[in-house]
């Protein structure tokens, strides 16, 4: 096998000249959702890849900027690991080999880099020296492209059909460990305000207990970006058995709660290292059940603006 490097001046290069260059950062093609960026495939791919290849994954995802200034011998080493391990981890997140991948990266960084104000520090980790002002913007910067991703990676046929299950229901389960669990309780919220019967479970064995007694007009609604979560994907399977219809909100196509819902909801985010449980996810999670809810909502326009106004009414004199 013959491995053929990028020059290191041509990748640096590219780099520096992308980087100055005022456009959007990710162009959209008429028709075809758009993939999602170089970065997050790599940030998301970390949860599903074998060990040796993860740590791949993460050490690029902790820092992207060591691709384009390393060689494929440098990362291994950085890594741990062999030449033919970056190699396999490049095919792997579906790219040509680690030029290719030098590349991509360089290219996405630059534009990147364009979009985001200089004061984010974009494509590097929260670390010690941050100012607050520094580390602030970073936050932001992700979170605003997690957004992004989500809602240009939304497959619509998928959303209108989970958008019909919940509209069709007599009853809605949702269920979420952690943060996930957040995202649950302000999707029920929602959905309780235009008269959905929804309910938001805590207890993993009280959601398992629900989701048993399902039937055909049940939606079970399960939240875990990993898509891994042990109880999450348990309340799936089991309201699965029962007949009723599950939905799965997760940052993983790969993952076993994709491939356990009947309806996958896929959210886009790459996550700080420096975090106390979900942050740029919870936000890319958020704006995915908020498309869904408006849907939802849609489908009987004038009912649920009555609604809303009915319930904003009753509370009023408890503000």
């Amino acid at each position: 096998m013959e491995i053929v490097y990028a020059s290191d001046t041509d990748v640096k290069q590219l780099f520096k000249v992308t980087s100055g260059i005022a456009r959007p950062p990710f162009p959209d093609t008429p028709g075809r959702r758009r993939a999602m960026s170089i970065q997050t495939t790599i940030a998301t791919a970390a949860e599903t890849l074998p060990p040796s290849l993860a740590r791949i994954a993460r050490t690029i995802a902790d820092d992207p900027t060591i691709v384009v200034d390393s060689t494929i011998t440098e990362i291994a080493a950085t890594c741990a690991t062999s030449v033919a391990s970056v190699v396999r981890f490049c095919r792997a997140i579906g790219v040509n080999g680690y030029a290719a991948l030098r590349m991509a990266l360089a290219t996405e960084l630059g534009r990147e880099s364009a979009h985001f104000p200089a004061s984010a520090g974009f494509g590097a980790e929260i670390s010690a020296a941050d100012s607050l002002r520094e580390a602030t913007a970073k936050v932001a910067a992700l979170e605003l492209l997690a957004i992004e991703e989500t809602i240009a990676g939304v497959d619509y046929d998928v959303l209108a059909a989970a958008v019909d299950a919940v509209d069709d229901a007599d009853r809605i389960l949702l269920f979420g460990i952690g943060a996930s669990g957040l995202v649950a309780a302000d999707l029920g919220h929602k959905l309780l305000r235009i008269g959905h019967a929804a309910i938001v479970l805590t207890d993993a064995h009280e959601a398992s207990a629900a989701a048993a007694l399902g039937a055909k007009k049940t939606v079970a609604i399960g939240f875990s970006h990993s898509g891994t979560t042990r109880e999450t994907l348990l309340f799936l399977q089991t309201a699965r058995s029962a007949a009723s219809t599950t939905i799965g909100v997760t940052g993983t196509s790969g993952s076993p709660m994709a491939a356990e819902a009947d309806h996958a909801l896929l959210s886009h985010a790459r996550e700080p290292r420096l975090r106390a449980g979900a942050m740029v996810s919870r936000i890319a999670q958020l704006a995915l059940v908020d498309c869904l809810f408006v849907g939802v909502a849609q489908k009987r326009h004038a009912h649920s603006v009555h609604a809303l106004q009915r319930t904003a009414d009753a509370t009023r004199t408890l503000r």
